[in-house]
């Protein structure tokens, strides 16, 4: 039997996953969405046909789980208007809010998931990371499970704290990829190629290289290897970038990233 369940906020994020529920087969009839913004609740409510309300409140009696699907700065606001049954699983999307911040508004009966998905996951093709108290039950597990993999991969962490890495590595990173195919495209262009060419053919490679990683079983470091032949053209540009310092540059950038989200959460 599915389990009803009801999203708080019907941003993008929220779409992503009612989609993907929607598409694994999910009945429409167990899951609601409020949404205050009358055009966003008109479309969500045309393009899934699921019960879109305008408020909190009308939408979690009988949940069985509650997705927190709103920007950390309003959750203290929308955390005041919930009433959920005892319970009922309450799994936040929202970046940098702990798990004792929503313990303290909602009592201790509930059930607590915390987790961070990636903007790929609008595509289906998102990894979200997962935390939940040692002694969180199987079944709710499951549910957020069930919930998030809708949007893609998942993988649980063994501690709270491994999610302000996990927002830094996989929740910040495709700005990351992006950067990397801007910086690929303008060096192009340095080198002579049209806009719109050195545009198509960055695009164009960062998405088979990441084909190839997705579909291949060998490591990301054995297929570098395999395209950087001995004396090549690959061999010098990659020579050049790792005496730049790129994999410190990685490093450093991540641990501000991580940083970043450790402070947004006190």
């Amino acid at each position: 039997m599915h389990r009803k369940i009801a999203f708080i906020g019907g941003g993008n994020m929220a779409a992503s996953l009612v989609g993907g529920l929607l598409k694994a087969e999910y009945p429409a009839a167990c899951i609601r969405v409020a949404e205050p913004a009358g055009d966003r609740a008109r479309w969500l409510k045309r393009q899934f046909g699921v019960d879109v309300k305008s408020a909190a409140g009308e939408v979690v009696a009988g949940a069985e789980a509650i997705v927190l699907a709103v920007k950390p700065q309003v959750m203290s606001e929308v955390l005041r208007d919930l009433k959920p049954d005892p319970g009922t699983a309450i799994i936040s999307i929202a970046a940098g809010v702990r798990l004792d911040t929503l313990q303290r508004a909602l009592g201790p009966k509930m059930h607590y998931v915390r987790t961070m998905p990636n903007t790929p996951a609008l595509y289906g093709a998102g990894i979200t990371g997962l935390f939940a108290p040692p002694r969180t039950p199987a079944n709710v597990r499951g549910l957020a499970e069930t919930i998030l993999r809708a949007a893609g991969a998942i993988v649980w962490l063994d501690r709270e704290e491994d999610l302000d890495a996990v927002t830094a590595l996989s929740g910040s990173g495709p700005a990351y990829f992006f950067l990397l195919t801007e910086a690929l495209r303008d060096a192009g262009v340095a080198l002579g190629l049209s806009p719109d060419t050195a545009a198509r053919l960055a695009k164009q490679t960062c998405v088979g290289a990441g084909r190839m990683l997705a579909e291949s079983q060998v490591d990301v470091g054995e297929l570098r290897a395999q395209v950087t032949s001995k004396g090549g053209t690959t061999e010098a540009a990659i020579a050049h970038l790792e005496s730049a310092g790129l994999r410190q540059i990685f490093r450093e950038a991540l641990a501000k990233a991580a940083a970043r989200a450790a402070e947004m959460g006190k």
